[in-house]
This record gives structure tokens, sequence and C-alpha cells, in this order.
């Protein structure tokens, strides 16, 4: 099922079906103190986030990843594009930059990656990219801060049944705080970052053990060196 109530009661509302999925070092951290592109994730995780990204509809990813990778991870894998083509989907699924601001440099290399690209932004970010052909699609929700909630209902309508997101830690903290995540995957790679400063897959300014947002675990999986959770977002819990 691709649509839940984001507010329980009688008012449903037809929203994606929100997967995120991050690597994680032994400590919890999602990239090093410099904030540099976290790629200590072994094939095997990275073979795991391309099967997240072939089951989805569209990516989603924040402005500050863009600018530690340059780039997207696009489908590639014969056997995930075959399915893609046999479920009626066309071979990429749409790559969504978020950011409130925009500022994003043209230069990087995902500009020119064949791969359908949107820009979801504010009011005051879309004037920067207006008349542009970088983005096939700019979606605009909030004037000076993004809707999620607006965003996600505009994100379904267009046919992004299925999202995932990629991070990073703001990101997901703006999603878990406007209550619009299903699931969570987490890989654990055994290595030690460290650092106060070093961003975690949650920022923001957290939860109170009150209100923080409950994991049902689906389940646990070694493999190698790596340790693979999956979570359900349990929604509405009853304290």
């Amino acid at each position: 099922m691709v649509d839940h109530a984001v507010i329980p009661g009688d008012f449903a509302l037809s929203l994606p079906y929100t997967t995120v999925v991050l690597a994680m070092s032994a400590d919890g951290k999602i990239a090093d103190v410099n904030r540099a592109p976290a790629r200590f994730g072994s094939e095997i995780d990275r073979s795991h986030l391309e099967i997240q990204i072939a089951q989805s509809d569209a990516v989603l990813f924040g402005a500050g990843t863009l600018r530690a990778y340059g780039t997207t991870l696009k489908v590639a894998h014969s056997d995930l594009l075959a399915q893609r083509h046999h479920a009626g989907k066309p071979a990429q699924p749409v790559q969504i930059v978020c950011s409130r601001s925009a500022n994003l440099d043209p230069t990087y290399r995902f500009f020119s990656q064949p791969v359908p690209r949107w820009l979801l932004t504010t009011q005051m970010g879309a004037e920067l990219w207006r008349d542009r052909e970088e983005f096939e699609k700019i979606l605009t929700a909030g004037s000076k801060a993004i809707d999620w909630l607006s965003a996600f209902e505009q994100l379904f309508d267009l046919g992004c049944a299925r999202l995932a997101v990629l991070g990073g830690g703001e990101l997901v903290s703006s999603l878990f705080a406007a209550n619009l995540i299903d699931e969570l995957w987490l890989t654990i790679c055994p290595l030690i970052l460290g650092g106060a400063q070093a961003p975690t897959p949650v920022e923001g300014v957290g939860f109170s053990t009150t209100i923080a947002p409950r994991l049902d675990l689906i389940e646990a999986q070694t493999i190698a060196q790596e340790v693979f959770l999956h979570y359900r977002v349990n929604r509405y819990p009853s304290f």
C-alpha cells in the first residue's frame, strides 16, 4: 500500500510511501567530521542501495548530499533495469534535490548524468533556476521554508508513489518531524568515525524521549562485516 493518513481520523491524504536508506559507522555517523563523501560501505551495501533505488519512483536527497558527492547513484544492474521495464517504469527513477535556497552549482556532474532531475525548493529558491534547463521540473512548497506535507502531496500527484530518501541528516530530521517516513534501512559499517560535529542519520534539534519516533524491527541481517537493519516507523505510537 502506498498511501496513508498523516493525521489519524477521517482526513486521509495520499502521500508517497517513504523509505530512508542510510549507511553509518558503528558509532552512528554518516560522514566524518569533515563531511567528506561517505564511501565506507561495501559493494554489498552499494548493491543494497541500488535495489532500494530501483524499487522507487523517485529518490529524494538534500543539497548537502549533492555537494558532498556531486553525483547520484543511478540504476545500472541489468536485472534491476529489466524489473523496472517489466513493471512499466522508466529506466531511472526521478532524482529530486531539495534545498530551501536552491544554491546549487550547475557544474556538478549530476547535471550531466542521464537521469530525470527535479528540484524541490521554496518560492524564493525557484527564482534562481527560472528559465534554465538543468531541471525538468521545479516544485515549490512554501515561501521561505519547505512545507513538507504540501511537497509530498505534490509528489504523489505527480506519480511518485514510492520514495527513497538518501539523506542527509537534516532532511531526515525534517521528515521525521513531519511524520512522513514509513520505513528505515540502516547499514552499520565496521568503523568508528567519532567527532562531535560529524553528521548522524538524524540531525536537527532532536526529539525528547516522550515524542521520539518509535520503530518496529522488521529484520536484521549480517552479511560479512556489515549489519543491515530494516525498521518500520510506528507512526502513531501510544505511550
